[in-house]
């Protein structure tokens, strides 16, 4: 059987001090690879504004979850833009 592996797309967000309008506790973001971002200790994601945005990374927990998964998240993310 192949196994389903996690590309760590997605993100729960734990914190979001002084951004409660742009970040909600205990959501699934998507989070957008950013070398230079993640070398300072930032995550990119997707708010609620729609946009991609860094914030600390200690502010989110990686979702290792299955590719099929994060298929899933990714078409509720799609929807969610349009």
């Amino acid at each position: 059987m192949k196994r389903d592996r996690s590309t760590g797309k997605f993100v729960i967000c734990v914190s979001n001090e002084d951004y409660e309008a742009s970040l909600q506790l205990l959501k699934i973001y998507e989070r957008i690879p950013d070398a230079r971002g993640e070398r300072d200790g930032l995550v990119r994601v997707v708010d609620e504004d729609g946009e991609g945005y860094l914030y600390p990374a200690e502010w989110f927990i990686t979702l290792d979850v299955p590719r099929s998964v994060e298929k899933a998240l990714e078409s509720v993310a799609e929807l969610q833009s349009a």
